[in-house]
C-alpha cells in the first residue's frame, strides 16, 4: 500500500475505537471487543483501555453496562458516514438550492455551526453568506440553517457544470478516489485494511453528490462506493470473531 501519495494517517487506539463503532450497528460493543480489535494492530489492552477511559472522559463515548457506545454528536456522525454511501438523491430538473445569511449580528458559535451544517448539507458557498448546489438532494435542514438563512431555488444563467466546478474541486475529488481505489486493491494486511477503509470513508464524506450531467467523465465516486461495500463485507467477516459479545469487560 502507497501510503505516501494519500498521506494515510496511521491509526492511533483512539482512531480504532472510533473506526470499529462508527462501522458497527448498533454501535456499542464491550470492552473485550474493542481490546480484540486492538490487537490486530499490535496495540496493548492497557493502551485500548486508556483510550476509551479518556474517550468517555471527553464525551465521545459513553459506557454503560459494560458496552462503550457513540454519543449523540458521533451518532450524527454516523449518520452522515452511512448517507454519504447509500445518499438519498431525487431527479434534478435543473435547479439549484440556495441559501443566503440574513441573520444579523450573529455570535461566533452560531457562525461556525451553520458552516458545519452547510457541509454536511453538501452546500459549497459562492461569496460569503451565499451557499448553493444542485437540487438533487432529499433531506431536511436543520434549524441552525432555516434560523440564519432564507432558503431560495434559482438556475444560474451560465453553464451550471462550469459553475459546478468553480465550486467543488472535482479534479483534486477524483484523483484522490482513484488513489484509493487502488490502495484498497493493496491493503493486505488487517492494519492496511483498516486504514485505507477510514480513508475511503472521510474521503465520501467530501463527495458533492452532484447531478451526473454536472460531474467530469468516469466520474468514480460509484466505483468507490461499490468497491468500499465489498471491502467492508470482507472486513465484517474478518472482524466478526473480534467484535462477537463476550460480555463485559
Amino acid at each position: 500500500m502507497n501510503d505516501d501519495s494519500l498521506a494515510l494517517r496511521p491509526l492511533t487506539a483512539r482512531s480504532i475505537v472510533l473506526s470499529t463503532l462508527l462501522g458497527h450497528h448498533p454501535p456499542q460493543l464491550p470492552a473485550r471487543a474493542l481490546v480484540r480489535v486492538g490487537e490486530l494492530f499490535d496495540i496493548a489492552e492497557g493502551t485500548i483501555r486508556v483510550a476509551l477511559s479518556r474517550m468517555v472522559a471527553a464525551g465521545d463515548l459513553q459506557q454503560r453496562e459494560g458496552a462503550y457506545g457513540l454519543t449523540d454528536r458521533l451518532l450524527e456522525r454516523q449518520a452522515r458516514q452511512d448517507e454519504s454511501r447509500t445518499p438519498r438523491t431525487r431527479p434534478w430538473n435543473g435547479d439549484w438550492e440556495i441559501a443566503v445569511v440574513t441573520a444579523e449580528r450573529r455570535p461566533a458559535a452560531e457562525r461556525t455551526a451553520l458552516r458545519q451544517a452547510m457541509a454536511a448539507l453538501r452546500l459549497a458557498e459562492l461569496r460569503e453568506g451565499s451557499w448553493l448546489r444542485p437540487a438533487n438532494l432529499d433531506r431536511p435542514r436543520p434549524a441552525v440553517v432555516t434560523g440564519q438563512c432564507t432558503l431560495l431555488t434559482g438556475t444560474p444563467d451560465g453553464d451550471p457544470a462550469a459553475l459546478a466546478g468553480r465550486l467543488w474541486d472535482l479534479d483534486g475529488w477524483s484523483a484522490r478516489a482513484r488513489a484509493l481505489l487502488t490502495a484498497l486493491d493493496g491493503a493486505a494486511t488487517p492494519a492496511d485494511r483498516f486504514t485505507v477503509s477510514a480513508a475511503v470513508l472521510r474521503h465520501l464524506l467530501a463527495d458533492p453528490l452532484l447531478p451526473r450531467p454536472l460531474l467530469p467523465p468516469s466520474w468514480p465516486g460509484t466505483e468507490l462506493r461499490l468497491r468500499y461495500d465489498a471491502f467492508e463485507d470482507e472486513l465484517r467477516n474478518l472482524l466478526r470473531q473480534y467484535v462477537a459479545p463476550t460480555g463485559a469487560g
